[in-house]
């Protein structure tokens, strides 16, 4: 029998999970009061996650490479593209970021409250980017004031102060890029910018538009994800003695990572990815014409019921093959693996730098949709 569909849904002004928590135990797929049908389901998320002929992400009237992109194209693009955020290409910066996070955690102060996402994750997060791309130190201020106002249009969901967020993002990376082409044309430099710069897709180069567009969704997202996620992982410290006494006692890298993987299951900072139908198709019992517009909720398919029981039981082992945190299928997120490393190394540096981390008096604040997590997590480093 197909759901009875629930229309008018607001999300504006909403925890990402509250508000996808109170719908999902009835509705598979709910319509929002901006027109767009939002997938709340695991199964029905993880669904027209795999079917990327049905459900395509070309829905934007910017340029977005590779995640914008269908079919072959997609695959060009990422074929070019993925070997830069292998574990091998990454490996040589593991030691770099490590020590960006220990010269980081060192510059903190003790017994003072400091909040977990923009005094440690957003500066970590930009000095980890900027180094994995050879951005000069002088990026730094002004990326980090870029992140919080990127955080507040999103919050607000103003279309215009959205484009002009971005095109300030792109005035800060074009001149990266004119530093890098000689007068004759040529790419100079051995970072890794410059390598992007070389790239081909289909015999020919990448123009500077292409070019930006693979930094921007590269940092752009990024660079506040990353500074969200730390919010997250450090609510999960401050919250759960035996958590962090489990941490600090040490643990493998690969349960750390599994240890992050799950926490940020539990609270998924990357919300939702949108699709539009290039057909007609049913999901959850909700019939959707061609050109339909469709959220997939992330942060909400990680919370199913269904499948997890209690979403806010930590269980990294029984949990990690439902994960959806970095998406899944030919869409699924290129930089997991830098993310990882980032979350790792950061976590590493902060319990190496510490006897302890406790959470502050101040109350923490929520994120709203559509951005996910905490927007602010007081905390006392010991």
């Amino acid at each position: 029998m197909a759901d009875r569909l629930a229309e008018g849904i607001s999300f504006a002004g909403c925890d990402p999970r509250a508000c996808t928590d109170s719908v999902r135990h009835e509705h598979a797929v709910v319509r929002s009061d901006r027109g767009d049908y939002v997938v709340v389901r695991h199964a029905e998320v993880r669904a027209a996650a795999l079917d990327d002929e049905t459900f395509s992400s070309a829905v934007s009237a910017h340029l977005q490479i590779p995640n914008g992109l269908d079919g072959d194209a997609h695959t060009a693009y990422r074929a070019a593209l993925d070997p830069f955020l292998s574990p091998a290409a990454l490996a040589p910066f593991a030691p770099i970021l490590a020590a960006k996070a220990q010269a980081l955690v060192a510059t903190l102060p003790t017994g003072e409250v400091l909040d977990a996402v923009t005094q440690i994750g957003a500066v970590f997060a930009v000095r980890a980017q900027s180094a994995w791309l050879g951005w000069p130190s002088s990026m730094e201020e002004p990326l980090v004031a870029w992140v919080e106002d990127n955080h507040e249009a999103s919050r607000r969901g103003d279309r215009q102060e959205l484009a002009a967020v971005a095109a300030r993002f792109d005035a800060l990376i074009t001149p990266l890029l004119s530093a890098r082409r000689a007068a004759d044309g040529s790419v100079v430099g051995a970072d890794l910018t410059a390598d992007v710069m070389r790239v081909q897709v289909e015999g020919r180069r990448l123009s500077d538009e292409e070019i930006v567009s693979v930094l921007r969704n590269w940092t752009g997202g990024d660079l506040g994800s990353i500074a969200l996620c730390v919010g997250v992982l450090l609510r999960g410290l401050v919250t759960n003695d035996a958590l962090q006494r489990r941490l600090r006692d040490g643990v493998s890298e690969a349960e750390c990572d599994a240890i992050i993987d799950e926490l940020l299951r539990r609270d998924d900072p990357f919300v939702s990815n949108r699709r539009v139908t290039t057909c007609p198709v049913s999901l959850g019992g909700v019939n959707l014409p061609a050109g339909t517009r469709v959220t997939l909720h992330w942060t909400s398919a990680n919370r199913d019921e269904a499948v997890f029981g209690d979403p806010d039981v930590l269980d990294p082992q029984a949990n990690a093959e439902a994960n959806l945190v970095y998406g899944i299928g030919r869409h699924a997120c290129p930089g997991r693996t830098l993310a990882t490393l980032e979350l790792r190394v950061a976590l590493q540096a902060l319990l190496a730098g510490t006897t302890w981390i406790a959470a502050a008096d101040e109350e923490p604040l929520r994120e709203i949709y559509p951005v996910g997590g905490w927007a602010r997590v007081p905390v006392v480093l010991a």
